[in-house]
């Protein structure tokens, strides 16, 4: 079993390579355009962010809700040995095709982990052992061969096994539950819905009023949730909820969160 704090962002032992293998075009989640490749113009020599403490203030809040999952220190430290990509100038294309597969390996080897620690799912626990064994000795790879890898492939057959998991857990739950995978839900009212056990794997969440909502147990995995308001909503035990998620919505004291969670700080 990996430990959960290795798939979580150690930005002290990375070379700060979301800000530079990572394109992104001004938005209003960023003021400027940046290809990918390119140093973000906040990166100080010492690889930490120049605003970070105003990143919203200053025009980025798209770079708040990013979470590597634990890939860039990963990538850093292990696929290049402590080599920055400034001290060695040649490894930086290199670097920056890696951390974005590498960054999908950790996101399932995020997902694989919270499924064998669902009780009901037991039927599947180990198929999704050899899935994290299989996925662990992918991110030890050497670059050539994570920058090879058959991502669509890969989250198709790690997929199959979330998706029983998820049934499995959410059997659980009484009653006829909901099922809203992939549905379009942008800005939909939603305050004080009852979502436990529901199925919102790919939703469309985006400014949707979930105040309230009870959404215990329901499956989240790829929910878009931008500017979902989750006021007083009860996510514990939701299914595959991520960090990013929760940095991406707005929330309050009162909302209840899963422990493996923080409460963001602009909630």
């Amino acid at each position: 079993m990996l430990d959960r704090e290795d798939l979580r962002a150690d930005c002290a032992s990375c070379f700060g390579l979301c800000c530079v293998a990572l394109p992104f075009a001004r938005s209003a989640d960023f003021a400027v355009d940046k290809v990918a490749g390119q140093p973000c113009s906040n990166l100080r020599p010492d690889f930490r962010c120049g605003i970070h403490a105003q990143l919203r203030d200053k025009g980025f809040p798209g770079c708040t809700v990013f979470d590597c999952f634990g890939a860039g220190q990963k990538v850093s430290q292990m696929t290049f040995g402590g080599t920055d990509w400034r001290r060695a100038p040649e490894t930086s294309r290199s670097m920056s095709a890696v951390f974005p597969v590498m960054r999908q390996l950790h996101e399932l080897l995020w997902y694989v982990t919270e499924a064998l620690d669902l009780a009901p799912a037991r039927p599947v626990h180990k198929e999704l052992r050899r899935a994290l064994t299989h996925l662990d000795g992918l991110t030890r790879g050497t670059a050539e061969s994570i920058t090879e890898l058959d991502m669509n492939a890969l989250r198709g057959e790690v997929n199959t096994l979330l998706l029983r998991a998820s049934e499995l857990a959410r059997a659980r739950v009484p009653g006829r539950k909901r099922n809203h995978r992939g549905a379009d839900l942008i800005g939909a009212k939603l305050s004080g819905a009852d979502l436990r056990g529901a199925s919102l794997r790919g939703a469309l969440l985006v400014a949707a009023d979930l105040g309230g909502a009870d959404l215990r147990d329901a499956d989240v995995i790829g929910a878009d949730l931008r500017d979902a308001d989750l006021s007083g909503a009860d996510l514990t035990g939701a299914l595959f909820l991520t960090q990013a998620q929760l940095n991406a919505a707005k929330g309050d004291a009162a909302t209840r969160l899963p422990p493996a969670l923080s409460r963001p700080a602009h909630w």
